[in-house]
């Protein structure tokens, strides 16, 4: 099992260099930062962390060919590859719906963008003239002026078609989940796309992109974790409250929450309706114990890497330490 964090760059750029520096020296292997325009540039903080660290391999988690164009994007992530010696990956996906309607950008044809941004990306890392005639993409002759190196491409998908997709094209999959139901239902359609591509389970990375809180104490662990799953429970389809048997009535009580805690201030209510049942379903929350027993689920279920996901726990600091300490060996030995 590999073990990866994610971050994302809405504190100081110092803030961020900390704790990536202290997950690199608590063990993990990957760190993930996100890319949203409301928050600090993705590849400026790269940078930063490609050059204050030595070991962890870096990447936005994820970035999108919406808002920036697939050019850019192997261009930015190549820089990243360079100044960290060969460390980066490239995490893309599809995007989301509402971010974009903000800022005037149509959501439209997604599953056809992000096949052509992949294969415009991977081809211009190999270093040659690019020319492309695609449905949503033209080039004609374009090609980077230096060498980008190795770097493994990781699709963003939950989707059956955009699953397929992942594993046809990428060297690995983020998937949004922390259930080993969720990845038992991700299986057929992974398997589809690794056969499409003539390509073992060996040779492919899926990852469980998870909320996670840790802490000795379970429930404060489980407290932690409550706005968070909240957010999640808020934004997922009906079709995965019928995988885990949560009640409509249960889900419709978190999202009335949610609106009153964006009108009124009212954060304790949202916290007050999420249920113990939500909290297992959409984190990996609790003790070192129970966060390893949820870990050895995932395995058995064909995950092949744990990214620590907001909140990570009640104490950052504390909890990136004590997943190293505790659960990062629990796979190692």
């Amino acid at each position: 099992m590999k073990f990866g964090i994610e971050f994302v760059p809405n504190m100081k750029y110092y803030e961020l260099e900390y704790y990536v520096k202290l997950a690199e020296d608590s063990g993990f292997e990957y760190t993930w930062i996100t890319d949203h325009y409301n928050n600090r540039n993705v590849y400026s903080m790269l940078t930063i962390l490609a050059l204050k660290t030595s070991k962890i391999k870096l990447g936005p988690g994820v970035t999108n060919p919406y808002h920036i164009s697939p050019a850019l994007t192997a261009s930015a992530i190549a820089t990243i590859n360079e100044l960290s010696n060969g460390r980066a990956v490239l995490g893309i996906g599809a995007g989301d719906k509402v971010t974009f309607d903000r800022i005037g950008i149509s959501w439209t044809k997604p599953l056809r963008r992000m096949r052509e941004a992949v294969e415009i990306i991977r081809a211009l890392h190999r270093g040659k003239s690019v020319s492309y005639d695609g449905e949503i993409f033209k080039f004609n002759g374009a090609r980077l002026d230096f060498k980008a190196g190795n770097i493994p491409i990781y699709i963003g998908a939950q989707g059956p078609k955009m699953l397929q997709l992942a594993a046809e094209l990428g060297d690995g999959v983020l998937i949004n989940a922390s259930h080993p139901r969720d990845f038992e239902a991700a299986k057929e359609n992974i398997d589809a796309g690794l056969n499409k591509a003539g390509k073992s389970r060996d040779e492919f990375d899926v990852v469980a992109y998870a909320s996670m809180s840790v802490d000795k104490d379970a429930t404060k662990a489980r407290n932690a974790s409550k706005i968070v799953v909240a957010f999640i429970v808020a934004g997922s389809p009906d079709v995965i409250f019928e995988r885990h048997g949560i009640s409509m009535d249960d889900v419709n009580k978190v999202r009335e929450a949610l609106n009153n805690a964006f009108t009124k201030g009212d954060w304790p209510g949202v916290s007050k309706a999420v249920t113990d049942e939500m909290i297992d379903c959409f984190s990996i929350s609790g003790s070192p114990d129970e966060v390893i027993e949820r870990i050895k689920e995932l395995s058995k279920s064909g995950v092949t890497q744990v990214v620590a996901g907001s909140p990570i726990g009640p104490d950052k600091k504390k909890s990136i330490q004590l997943i190293g300490k505790e659960i990062i060996p629990a796979f190692k030995e």
